[in-house]
């Protein structure tokens, strides 16, 4: 089964994620709700949690930093990457997104 944070394209994958900013490692804690969420080091400034959230997925994935595309949430903390050539398996494996989120 897919999960919701997750859609399936025809050239890819778009992924739904909420990034929490300024966190002490770049990790994934996993879904919650429809999201997948996601801790960056970086802060919400000038773009910088937008550059290293495509960076960070793009290495998970072994992609090319350019490859990955933020599609929506330039501004927020609930973004839409699109992954271009890549099925929602090589994603799921990847991310090895946990089966239940952390709590914190």
């Amino acid at each position: 089964m897919i999960p919701a944070w997750l859609q399936i394209r025809d050239h890819g994958v778009a992924i739904h994620l909420l990034v929490q900013p300024r966190a002490s490692k770049n990790e994934v804690i996993g879904a919650q709700g429809e999201e997948l969420k996601i801790r960056l080091t970086s802060p919400p400034v000038e773009g910088a949690a937008n550059r290293l959230c495509c960076e960070y997925i793009a290495k998970k994935l072994g992609l090319a930093k350019s490859a990955v595309t933020l599609e929506a949430g330039e501004t927020s903390r609930h973004k839409r990457l699109f992954l271009p050539g890549v099925s929602a398996a090589q994603v799921l494996a990847a991310l090895a997104v946990p089966a239940s989120p952390a709590k914190k």
